[in-house]
């Protein structure tokens, strides 16, 4: 078993958001959700597919930055400020596993960077179609809904 979800909500997720300046429950909600869907909240953190959380492939973390961040300086900053000062210059792609804020900012730009209008935050069904937009393109929405069900809905949730 990974992090309890109402922890990784109060102490992960929520505190990235509101650093960013993008904080909402359904912002909150999708990554929860993402971060179950991907990893059973932290249950497994590198996998060929991808690292941390969120599964954040080499590729794409990579790509977001050169054709997202690096258009916006401000906010690559901000993001930049929450990795490790000389562990992201040796290997950043590690601060994806072993720095749960950054991986939390890079999963919400990616969802950012894809425009995606977000729903609801009690819409599983439309979170899941965003989750596979996103983080997993041949996933099945049944596989999120799953997840949160087992991850999320079976652990007290955070005030």
């Amino acid at each position: 078993m990974g992090i309890a979800a109402s922890e990784l909500c109060q102490h992960v997720i929520r505190p990235t958001l509101l650093y960013l300046g993008r904080h909402s429950p359904t912002a909150e909600a999708l990554l929860l959700g993402a971060a179950a869907s991907q990893s059973a909240l932290g249950s497994a953190l590198d996998d060929p597919h991808g690292h941390g959380l969120y599964r954040i492939s080499t590729r794409r973390h990579q790509l977001l930055w050169d054709q997202h961040l690096a258009r916006d300086p401000d906010l690559a900053s901000l993001v930049r400020g929450l990795a490790s000062q000389h562990a992201f210059l040796c290997a950043p792609h590690l601060e994806l596993i072993v720095n749960l804020r950054y991986a939390t900012a890079i999963a919400w730009m990616l969802v950012e960077a894809q425009g995606s209008r977000l729903p609801a935050a009690d819409d599983l069904p439309a979170l899941a179609r965003i989750w596979r937009q996103v983080f997993q393109p041949h996933g099945r929405l049944r596989d999120f809904l799953q997840a949160w069900q087992l991850c999320v809905d079976s652990q007290p949730h955070a005030a």
